[in-house]
């Protein structure tokens, strides 16, 4: 009688977590229906501040690059491995935003390599909105000191170039920011697991599969 009672109680627990599964995976396609219309929206002025809800959203801004105070982080995209490019830009208004102008191989780290790229002047940028990555990357922690950087944690790196009023978030430029030679831009991947209907099916699988066997049980008695 006892293990009746244990398959019952586990057919519960298990369509539980269906159900459970279920809604996260509606949550999710909500999700992925909300950051498709912000990155395909016309862009708005970039926002002092950020929440997740602002993520991937497309903004635009104008100012001055700090081209001396450029940032690289490692990177690794559909080009290879290299490095972003984040630099501050300055807006009228005195806010700084960092913003990642794109991707150069190991062998274009160096301004130097890239100057028709270095942008001087009033310019303007439309990207999309990214939150800060703080810490560093898998098993690699960012290192302000050595200018070793793995994410592109906005704290840190305004600290570490004495960025004044800067956003808390970072800007993915688009593909058609800058000139030839700059850093190429475009490359954000927006990219959601959506696994939430196999767990579901699993969970739910379980629950019969208990449920059938606390019947065949409660029939042998």
């Amino acid at each position: 009688m006892g293990l009746i009672v244990l398959l019952i109680g586990l057919t519960g627990g298990f369509t539980g977590l269906g159900i459970w599964q279920v809604q996260r995976l509606f949550w999710k396609l909500d999700l992925i229906a909300q950051v498709d219309g912000r990155i395909h929206a016309a862009p708005v002025p970039a926002p002092a501040t950020a929440s997740p809800d602002d993520a991937y959203r497309r903004v635009r801004i104008e100012g001055e690059f700090l081209n001396d105070r450029e940032t690289l982080v490692q990177a690794v995209t559909e080009l290879g491995g290299g490095f972003w490019v984040l630099t501050p830009l300055v807006m009228a208004d005195g806010r700084t935003v960092l913003v990642n102008r794109g991707f150069v191989p190991p062998e274009r780290r160096e301004p130097a390599t890239r100057s028709v790229g270095q942008i001087a002047g009033p310019t303007q940028v439309i990207g999309l909105i990214r939150l800060s990555e703080p810490g560093g990357g898998f098993l690699r922690s960012n290192d302000p000191a050595g200018d070793r950087w793995y994410s592109r944690d906005v704290a840190a790196i305004a600290q570490a170039r004495q960025l004044v009023d800067a956003a808390p978030y970072f800007v993915d430029a688009e593909a058609s920011q800058g000139p030839q030679g700059a850093p190429v831009g475009g490359l954000t991947v927006v990219r959601f697991t959506n696994n939430h209907l196999v767990y579901a099916l699993t969970w739910f699988g379980l629950a019969l599969m208990s449920l059938a066997a606390a019947i065949w049980l409660r029939r042998r008695r």
